[in-house]
């Protein structure tokens, strides 16, 4: 049966490099009914500090498209409303094409009359691969400019692709729930028609309410993106329990009508 990822922690901000910052406030559409920040809510805002940092940085001309493969996001210490935080992003790893991009969120424990009890500081840390794209979808060099700018921030240099969630999904037959299907709106979609990253994981919150001891310890939730999902696509979510982590597989129909996986998804106790 299918396993859950190997842990392995995210490597730290090499010591006196650069890093871009930036302060934001936690809105009450990014929380659940516990003034939790859902990981949609993370994911927008990785969006958000990921567009910002790339109108700062001297390479937003010369290497403006991006696309990410995967998201990991380690909730420490889930952030919760209201919060002011403050957001960290430097490059971790790159190689020719490709990068890991970091990002630390900090968040103050704010209270209000509407949740007044002190709550501890936030703290989140999360790692994108990114690739480089040409205007046309396709991979490309970094430019030597970009390289400039990030080599600086990390050691590593060689920065290869290793899967950490299973890509096949197993067969429903053995499976404890059978498959449910997702309801995609047409506000999922960005102007390119790409399903948006934090609308992945409002999948993923639907699954979780079944599984709050997920979320009341310190978590991982590690997402991969294997094939684009176009608007209008049926999407059909198959999942699997195990001890410490929920695997997700979401899935749309291929050419011959066959469900292929789109993308693959772990959530796991943090050890």
């Amino acid at each position: 049966m299918t396993a859950a990822p190997d842990y392995r922690p995210l490597s730290d901000r090499k010591v006196g490099a650069e890093f871009y910052t930036a302060p934001y406030r936690v809105r009450t559409g990014d929380i659940d009914q516990d003034m939790r920040v859902r990981l949609d809510g993370v994911a927008r805002y990785l969006q958000d500090v990921a567009n910002d940092n790339i109108a700062a940085v001297p390479f937003a001309d010369t290497d403006p498209f991006w696309i990410i493969r995967r998201t990991v996001i380690d909730v420490l210490v889930p952030i919760t409303w209201p919060s002011d935080f403050t957001t960290e992003r430097w490059c971790g790893a790159l190689s020719t094409r490709w990068t890991n991009m970091r990002v630390r969120i900090r968040a103050d424990g704010g209270t209000n009359r509407f949740n007044p009890e002190p709550r501890p500081d936030g703290l989140i840390e999360t790692e994108a691969f990114w690739i480089n794209m040409t205007d046309s979808g396709l991979p490309a060099r970094i430019s030597d400019l970009a390289m400039q700018t990030l080599m600086p921030m990390t050691d590593e240099h060689r920065l290869r692709w290793k899967a950490m969630n299973p890509a096949l999904a197993p067969d429903p037959a053995g499976l404890a729930v059978p498959d449910r299907e997702h309801v995609l709106r047409v506000t999922d979609f960005d102007p390119f028609k790409h399903l948006n990253n934090a609308a992945y994981f409002e999948a993923v919150e639907d699954e979780l309410v079944d599984h709050p001891d997920l979320l009341a310890a310190p978590h991982r939730a590690v997402i991969e993106y294997l094939r684009p999902i176009r608007p209008g696509a049926r999407v059909t979510v198959r999942r699997h329990r195990l001890p410490d982590a929920l695997l997700m597989w979401i899935m749309t129909p291929d050419d011959d009508g066959a469900l292929a996986v789109a993308a693959s998804v772990s959530v796991a106790r943090i050890p």
